[in-house]
């Protein structure tokens, strides 16, 4: 079968929209958020207490300057590249908060509705990574710290994640513990542990499936400037 062409720059933008909108549906349905955005949720929840204009989007790319000094700290080494996914993640805090804002107007009453939203929400935010592992574009950097971990020390990028998603968690809960009371969980529920256990495997599956179907292609003369 032949392959279509996927241009790495639409995969660029339609995985930055994915994450974002299925962050949001993830959040209206209330089962708990994704693993990976959990910390800024909560620390958007916590911040907005006392300053009502701290969204959840930039609670996201705050949180984001931070891991990405982190990640400087464990390869002991930089590139210019990470600033540019520094930019992704301001990029992704817009487009968060504009998702938060139209998925407002679903209704989520009833329990079937919030399942399908966190079914979709799950499934989106593994398609929207799977794409953004097939660009050049820096990501965000949370998949940049997967990439760049995986890459330098010759590990698998799935189970990085999963490692990766499985940290995010235990930091979420610790900081539930600590924001909101040792009973009270906010953002992580039993939502977040299904998609910390789930994420690296659908992540992988839609790779391989995205590799057997599309060609990953270059539209744009871009890629030296992000290597």
């Amino acid at each position: 079968m032949k392959k279509r062409v996927f241009y790495t720059e639409i995969a660029y933008i339609v995985g930055l929209v994915l994450l974002a909108l299925s962050a949001a549906l993830m959040e209206r349905a209330d089962f708990g958020v994704s693993m990976v955005v959990a910390p800024a949720y909560l620390l958007h929840l916590k911040v907005s207490q006392f300053l009502p204009f701290f969204s959840f989007g930039m609670a996201e790319y705050t949180l984001q300057a931070v891991v990405l000094i982190l990640l400087i700290a464990v390869l002991r080494k930089f590139k210019v590249s990470y600033l540019f996914s520094f930019v992704t993640a301001v990029l992704y805090g817009f487009i968060l908060d504009l998702m938060i804002y139209l998925v407002a107007f679903i209704p989520s009453e009833e329990f079937y509705i919030r399942v399908i939203l966190y079914i979709l929400g799950l499934l989106g935010c593994a398609i929207g990574v799977s794409l953004l592992f097939h660009t050049y574009i820096a990501p965000e950097v949370y998949e940049l710290f997967v990439k760049e971990v995986s890459s330098t020390f010759k590990l698998n990028i799935n189970r990085v994640k999963t490692v990766y998603d499985l940290t995010s968690c235990v930091v979420a809960v610790i900081m539930s513990f600590c924001f909101f009371g040792l009973w009270q969980f906010e953002g992580v529920k039993l939502g977040t542990v299904i998609c910390a256990l789930l994420n690296g495997f659908t992540i992988g599956m839609f790779s391989k499936l995205f590799e057997r179907l599309f060609e990953f292609k270059d539209g744009l003369k871009l890629r030296r400037f992000f290597e």
